[in-house]
């Protein structure tokens, strides 16, 4: 497509895309956000709850970045058909998963809270939490279903469009429910539930309407008689190592986050806020290579290698400047960023230190996230999930103990043992892509 031509055409990408994304992931944190004006003990509780939502929600976003990958693929070969089935295959496995999923978190939510550790005075409001979110997960992998499908499509613009109507109404939602309004009691967490729930309803009906109106996709069982097992077979080719990547990364921050348990209330909510403070250092980086990885997957379609080693190396440049000079701005004004979430002096003390630390794990997060993406989009699918788990539990866990837990650095410790794990894992990605073994990988 002629926009793909220039290589500047990854900023136009990428734009909608972080605003999207930026906006997806403030559901759960303009939850914890909002809540920090109602109870600190809320703001512990739903930050250990997303910790686990956020694993399932990224590993299913990540099966759907597989239709992504091959409905740009298809669209750089030109063969359409193949595009429609691999929606309708991509859909049916999401609501499945999301199912499942959705009915062992409403059912079984204070097994988590015990693999957690999390405190008793926070137990009730964190099982109420985790189940009724818990509940709503198939709504969300269908949501995300669809917007890989618009992504694949490049009708970027629009997935951000229903990212930001969700988010208004998710925010217009919690302002009434959890301090209450005129006759409307102040529900706090549950208030929470239920906006939240609302709004991702609301959010699937419309990325539904908008994929009918704007792609030439239709959905259809027809397309799965006889049932495509090759695509299937692509999907889970693509999407198994993807997710299970990012499962396994998820997997390891919730481990982490049972050694911040092990600090108290003060340093589980400076943890909350720094998480919440260091996706501004990260979130355009993240952006650019998710445009990226749409970019190497239309031009491994078109048999175009020499244009996908150039876009991929340009992408990570920029989000290595990017993230680690957004990282710096956000050190330096630590105290005012700490300020909107709390005043409390500790929390500012150790949230300062934390983000000094935290300049140089960006730095080798932009790199991560952008050699993961690309590998995968173009074939090379064994080496993220390979070298991340290795590194993620043997530097990020293991280091996050001993500096942490065992040599009592508390959450600074556990910082430094995430930035190791994200700066050495980058190195490695990188050599893997210098290798090329990606020119020879085939979807």
């Amino acid at each position: 497509m002629q926009e793909y031509k220039s290589r500047w055409s990854v900023f136009a990408m990428s734009l909608p895309i972080f605003i999207e994304i930026g906006l997806q992931m403030m559901v759960p944190n303009m939850d914890q956000f909002m809540l920090s004006h109602y109870s600190q003990d809320a703001v512990a509780a739903v930050g250990n709850d997303n910790m686990i939502v956020n694993m399932i929600i990224l590993t299913l976003s990540v099966l759907s970045q597989a239709a992504t990958i091959l409905i740009a693929h298809y669209r750089g070969a030109g063969d359409m058909g193949k595009a429609s089935q691999v929606c309708s295959v991509s859909l049916g496995l999401n609501l499945g998963l999301g199912a499942l999923i959705s009915l062992v978190l409403f059912c079984f939510p204070g097994f988590f809270l015990g693999i957690l550790g999390v405190p008793g005075e926070i137990w009730t409001e964190a099982q109420l939490y985790l189940r009724w979110i818990g509940l709503f997960v198939i709504v969300q992998s269908a949501y995300m279903a669809f917007i890989a499908f618009l992504r694949g499509f490049g009708l970027l613009r629009e997935t951000m469009l229903c990212s930001t109507i969700m988010n208004l109404l998710n925010i217009g939602g919690n302002m009434i429910l959890i301090h209450g309004l005129g006759p409307i009691p102040s529900l706090g967490v549950a208030g929470v539930c239920i906006s939240t729930n609302t709004a991702k309803t609301l959010g699937l009906l419309l990325v539904v309407h908008i994929l009918h109106k704007k792609t030439p996709l239709r959905l259809s069982f027809a397309h799965l008689r006889p049932f495509p097992r090759k695509t299937l077979g692509k999907l889970l080719y693509l999407g198994i190592p993807s997710a299970g990547e990012t499962f396994s990364y998820q997997l390891s921050q919730t481990t982490i986050m049972t050694f911040v348990n092990l600090f108290g209330i003060a340093v589980i909510t400076t943890k909350v806020y720094a998480y919440i403070i260091a996706m501004i250092s990260y979130l355009y980086s993240q952006a650019l290579a998710m445009a990226t990885q749409i970019l190497v997957s239309y031009f491994k379609g078109a048999d175009n290698n020499g244009e996908v080693d150039k876009r991929v190396k340009f992408t990570i440049l920029i989000s290595m400047l990017l993230s680690g000079s957004l990282a710096v701005l956000v050190y330096t004004h630590s105290d005012a960023v700490f300020s909107l979430f709390t005043e409390d002096p500790e929390v500012h003390t150790l949230g300062k230190m934390i983000l000094f630390v935290d300049i140089f794990l960006e730095i080798g997060r932009a790199v991560n996230m952008c050699m993961v993406m690309a590998l995968n989009a173009a074939g090379d699918v064994k080496a993220p999930i390979t070298i991340g788990i290795i590194f993620m539990w043997c530097v990020s866990v293991l280091g996050s103990w001993y500096f942490g837990v065992h040599l009592l650095w508390g959450l600074v410790g556990i910082w430094i043992a995430m930035a190791m794990d994200e700066c050495g894992r980058g190195l490695v990605f990188f050599w893997r892509w210098h290798q090329g073994i990606w020119r020879k990988a085939l979807i």
